[in-house]
């Protein structure tokens, strides 16, 4: 398999090449590029690789901008540093992506997923793809309070102020750190598109929680965990068994 990289990090070229030998030996790397420029020039003058390793950001700005300068005929695996929230979106047949650094097991997982989907690759699916990912990377604006009703009044929260949200039913609620409860008129989904992943944390589908609100983590059965926040609140505040690990990684295991 002829692959060429898209990579303007020495130390990352250096590992693409060794991880992609361990899996294969018979890989080839065909080419090394470091800029738009450079890997625009190199597709229009050799024949298509069967695959490309391609980071992201480059020195000479997003790599998106090489598909509206050139044909790519060949699937595209993306590497990257943005995290995994910003890419769970992203995942589809054709094209996979990477978070540096490129684990060995990562790496092989996308190879077997290139094999199996190679027939069914499509200039399309690219290029729809980059134009998604374009406009989803563009930074996000979240949200900074809510409006919610104390009483007769309406009375705006800062998002800072919340401890947690989480489900009681068909309705759904935050509390405060000073302990004060308030409906608010969001679905959770609708709430996970509103909150900053790296304040708050779905660990299930009726819990939001945030860092300071944690008291104690402790091991529960089913492969989960349970909770103890403050404020307290008079139900089981469980992590969910798939949650478990980017659980732990958002809290800085």
């Amino acid at each position: 398999m002829k692959i060429l990289i898209v990579e303007d990090e020495d130390l990352a070229v250096k590992k693409l090449q060794k991880t992609l030998l361990a899996i294969d030996e018979e890989v080839e790397i065909t080419g090394i590029t470091d800029s738009i420029r450079d890997t625009v020039d190199w597709l229009q003058e050799n024949p298509a690789p069967d695959l490309i390793l391609m980071d992201i950001e480059l020195a000479d700005g997003q790599s998106f901008n090489i598909f509206t300068l050139t044909e790519v005929k060949c699937p595209v695996i993306f590497t990257t540093s943005y995290d995994e929230y910003a890419l769970k979106a992203f995942k589809v047949n054709s094209i996979d992506y990477l978070l540096k650094p490129v684990q060995t097991e990562d790496l092989q997982a996308a190879f077997r997923k290139f094999h199996t989907l190679q027939k069914e690759k499509s200039d399309n699916n690219i290029s729809n793809l980059v134009n998604e990912l374009r406009q989803k990377l563009v930074p996000r604006e979240y949200r900074k309070r809510f409006l919610v009703k104390n009483g007769q009044r309406l009375i705006s929260i800062e998002v800072g102020d919340i401890a947690y949200f989480f489900s009681d039913g068909r309705l759904n609620f935050f509390k405060t750190t000073d302990n004060k409860k308030f409906v608010v008129d969001y679905t959770m989904d609708e709430l996970e598109e509103m909150l900053h992943p790296d304040h708050f944390f779905r660990i299930s589908r009726s819990f939001f929680i945030t860092v300071p609100a944690i008291v104690k983590i402790d091991d529960y059965f089913g492969n989960r965990l349970i909770l103890q926040l403050k404020p307290e609140i008079d139900k089981e505040v469980l992590v969910s068994r798939e949650k478990v690990t980017l659980f732990k990684k958002w809290m800085g295991k």
